[in-house]
């Protein structure tokens, strides 16, 4: 992987983080207990009665080897809330990043035209970083951007469990296999121009959250805090973040900017 990808004053996680990742088990566990109050709560609002249907669209990106299937609980819990959800159509985040934005793209234009508005995305890791930049190079189609995990200063400050899934997508890709990464993903100028425009400048009224957090074990969570975003610290493992419902929660009051949600309670994850 080139070295352009990790900046100086990032690193890649200890061998050991990864056992940070352990606290998953116990984040399923709580959106478990939230779903089932959720539905005990259902039952108990009165007929009719439905929450505030969000006026923009929310479309949501998986990350790095995973597919829509990945973040399929948030959009459920979303879509209670009084969302509309949709899926980005990747069935496994594993090919060429910028053949991926420019799918992005297409699946953003065809959701503003069938809802005539701006659409709002949420990305968990690698499909936060697509979203960034997609965001800056078409504001006429997105209205802002919510990031979970996503290392878009330093994209190579990853653990090396990952590294070693990226050189095996790159060995298949030369071995014949089509739609994976290939060296020039990683290393080339197909990585630099991915690269840049996940760090692109985003244009006014583009509204901008990353949710980042420092139990991380996957990504050094530093390179997660961009400094134009508005920054939501979370106490989450990197894949938790898909289902954990105080990420959710986070996750929810971004998608609202115009509501008054204080940061601090996001934070504590008192937002369910």
């Amino acid at each position: 992987m080139a070295a352009f990808l990790t900046p100086d004053g990032f690193v890649q996680p200890s061998v050991s983080a990864v056992l940070r990742e352990g606290s998953v088990i116990t984040e399923a566990g709580r959106y478990a207990v939230h779903a089932f109050a959720s539905r005990g709560a259902h039952r108990r609002t009165p007929l009719g009665s439905h929450p505030v249907r969000a006026s923009e669209p929310v479309l949501l990106v998986p990350g790095f080897l995973a597919g829509d299937s990945s973040l399929g609980l948030m959009s459920r819990t979303l879509r209670h809330q009084g969302f509309r959800t949709y899926r980005a159509d990747i069935r496994a985040n594993v090919g060429c990043t910028l053949a991926a934005a420019g799918q992005l793209e297409e699946r953003l234009e065809e959701i503003t035209q069938r809802r005539g508005s701006k659409v709002r995305i949420v990305g968990h890791s690698l499909g936060g970083m697509l979203a960034r930049g997609v965001a800056a190079r078409r504001p006429d189609l997105v209205a802002g951007i919510v990031t979970m995990g996503s290392p878009m200063l330093a994209p190579g400050a990853h653990h090396v469990s990952l590294a070693r899934s990226v050189d095996l997508l790159v060995r298949l890709n030369r071995a014949g296999m089509r739609n994976l990464m290939a060296e020039d993903c990683v290393a080339g100028a197909c990585a630099q121009e991915s690269f840049d425009q996940a760090r692109a400048p985003l244009p006014e009224g583009v509204d901008f959250t990353a949710i980042y957090s420092r139990r991380d074990g996957i990504v050094d969570w530093r390179a997660c805090v961009d400094p134009v975003a508005r920054p939501v610290e979370v106490r989450s493992s990197h894949l938790g973040m898909a289902f954990d419902p105080a990420v959710i929660g986070a996750v929810s009051a971004a998608l609202r900017p115009d509501d008054v949600v204080s940061v601090v309670e996001v934070d504590r994850g008192e937002i369910a």
